[in-house]
Order: C-alpha cells, then sequence, then structure tokens
C-alpha cells in the first residue's frame, strides 16, 4: 500500500535523503539501513529520526490511500495493517476502525521494557532531525525512559521486547468483536499487498475465515504473489497488478 502510494524505500526517495549514509555504510535501502549496526547512538537515532520523519511525519505523495477510504468509507468496514507508518489515519480513517498489529513509529517504548506504556515521538523526532549534524544527533537528545532511564527505542515489532500497550489491545479487542459479529454475514476480505514474510497475521486467517463462511469472498491484489488455496478459489478474486492501478480502475 505504502509503496505504491509514493513510500518506496529504495531508488531516487532513498538517495535524495541518505546518499551520505549509502556513501559510508554501503546499504542502499531504508530497510537494509535499520538494521546496520551503526557505530554510535548518536548515529543511529541521526538514521532513524530521518527515517520515521519521512515515513511516519511526511505525507505520502500519492493518493492510494485516499482511494481506498473513497471505495470504503461509507461501508462496514476494518482495517488491519502491518504498516507502522500511519496512512490510514492521515488519509482519514476512521482510528477505531484500525488495528496496527505491529506497532508504530510515531512511539517510542523502553527498550527493557520496563513496563506496558509507549510514548508519542513527534516532538523529538523533529528535534534530531533538524539538530543533527555530520549524521549524528546531539546527546542530549538520545531518547530515555521517563522511568527507570534506559534508552528508548521505536514501538515496533521485532522481538519479544515489542510493546502492547493499552491502546494496542483495545484495537485488537475491537477487531476481534467486529470479526465475532459478521462471521456468519456477507463479508469481503480485500487483502492488499500482503506478500510471505508475515502471512500469518493476515493472508492465512483471511483464507481460514473465508473457508469457515460460505458468504464469505476473499480477494488479494498483489503485484507478483495474488494467490489463494484451491479450497476457496471458488470465492476468490486474485489480481497480479500494482494497488494503485487497480483503484483506479475501481473508481
Amino acid at each position: 500500500m505504502s509503496v505504491s502510494a509514493g513510500f518506496s524505500y529504495d531508488g531516487e526517495r532513498f538517495r535524495e535523503h541518505f546518499s551520505d549514509f549509502e556513501a559510508k555504510y554501503g546499504f542502499h535501502d531504508m530497510y537494509s539501513g535499520s538494521f546496520y549496526p551503526f557505530e554510535t547512538e548518536e548515529e543511529r537515532w541521526a538514521y532513524f529520526s530521518r527515517l520515521i520523519y519521512l515515513n511516519r511525519y511526511s505525507s505520502a505523495p500519492g493518493r492510494t490511500y485516499d482511494e481506498l477510504l473513497a471505495l470504503v468509507g461509507g461501508k462496514d468496514y476494518f482495517v488491519i495493517t502491518t504498516n507502522v507508518d500511519h496512512c490510514f489515519q492521515k488519509a482519514g480513517f476512521d482510528k477505531k476502525r484500525l488495528f496496527y498489529t505491529q506497532g508504530d513509529y510515531g512511539l517510542f517504548q523502553c527498550s527493557t521494557p520496563c513496563r506496558a506504556e509507549t510514548y508519542d515521538n513527534e516532538t523529538e523526532i523533529i528535534r534530531m532531525v533538524r539538530e543533527q549534524r555530520g549524521m549524528r544527533i546531539p546527546t542530549e537528545l538520545l531518547p530515555v525512559c521517563p522511568h527507570c532511564g534506559r534508552p528508548l527505542t521505536m514501538n515496533l515489532r521485532s522481538d519479544d521486547k515489542f510493546v502492547e500497550d493499552a491502546g494496542w489491545h483495545e484495537a485488537a479487542g475491537r477487531y476481534a468483536e467486529f470479526l465475532r459479529t459478521r462471521r456468519r454475514g456477507r463479508i469481503l476480505f480485500l487483502e492488499l499487498g500482503v506478500g510471505y514474510n508475515t502471512p500469518s497475521i493476515i493472508k492465512y486467517p483471511f483464507w481460514q475465515m473465508t473457508a469457515e463462511n460460505p458468504r464469505a469472498v476473499y480477494a488479494c491484489v498483489n503485484f507478483g504473489e495474488a494467490d489463494c488455496p484451491n479450497l476457496i478459489k471458488n470465492r476468490s478474486i486474485c489480481i497480479n497488478r500494482d494497488i494503485k492501478g487497480v483503484l483506479d480502475a475501481l473508481l
């Protein structure tokens, strides 16, 4: 979804904002840079503050999310997403109908973590971007937990330290209730751009729920990976095209 909206992690967009990191360390996309063992925390946060600012606090140049909202906004919808860039909410989707399973670029958490709590980071990230020099942020801007003083990190699911705070659990509950109260009804499970990196979160459950409900339809839009099991093939629509092109055609 976000790539179709213009949030590419490589190519010209990467070089425009990270050419200094590319020249020094040799990685060629934002995703690879996210796993690089930087020499200092000041340099690591110089990198991540740029990445977060670009992909969380900047608006997507394309209208993919706006087009999807135009299609489903008046319907009884719910969004579950593994994206962490908040584009759904920025486009105007009802935040009570969104479940970000894997976290949010806009939140910090304790790296330990000492408690199941997250912290909005917009002010801190903008300062890091504005005040960094020579690929480093000032040491005094390194984020620390207000409770235990240990370093803060991003609220992204990468290991068993991911914090599922109260907001996460509330959203999970709303999603579960949405599915529970509609499990026998006429429903479309619309999967957009979900690959096989984390298929157990969206793809496999959508297949299973379609198989269990004879009134359900599964639709998948994914350039290069549009498929479904034979068990639900007669109630599936698999489109091997770019999401933006499909949404443009539907509108």
